[in-house]
């Protein structure tokens, strides 16, 4: 079992896709969104798949349990996630120790940009690039399960 331990923040503008050094499409169904825990299984670049069990702990860190599964299996799952699925680019930025993952979100929720951080403690202090606007770290509304079945909700963060 891993610990996932990071902050989110709505991003502001372009000037971070000067900084890039690699990106993946992701396309992921939530299969079962319980309270704190969600399962999720994700394909890669259409040739990698993953299933992960998340359970909050809290607004920073949750325990993550990631597996690699079948391609098959995964976009059989996926067709019986009920259109609880979210598609995105991610986008690669590191920056000293950390590493910034921004996502460009399309389908439903195009225009929608997030930015997160993992560390490896609560008490880590990244920088904060200036591309980055309000932070949005345990706010539900912004949780990629939450985006899958709700869409965006009255407030789009663009």
């Amino acid at each position: 079992m891993a610990k996932e331990i990071e902050r989110k923040f709505i991003v502001d503008g372009d000037a971070w896709r000067d900084a890039v050094e690699a990106s993946k499409t992701i396309v992921q169904a939530y299969l079962a969104v319980d309270g704190e825990t969600s399962v999720r299984v994700r394909i890669t670049d259409g040739n990698q798949a993953r299933l992960t069990v998340k359970v909050g702990a809290s607004a920073m860190t949750r325990d993550e349990f990631e597996y690699p599964i079948p391609l098959d299996d995964a976009q059989a799952m996926m067709n019986e996630s009920r259109g609880r699925m979210i598609e995105k680019t991610r986008h690669i930025i590191p920056a000293g120790p950390f590493v910034w993952e921004v996502d460009v979100f399309g389908g439903a929720l195009a225009g929608l940009v997030i930015a997160e951080v993992e560390m490896r403690s609560e008490d880590d202090d990244p920088a904060l690039p200036s591309w980055l606007g309000r932070e949005v770290t345990g706010d539900r509304t912004f949780s990629n399960a939450v985006l899958a079945i709700e869409g965006m909700g009255k407030e789009p963060g663009r």
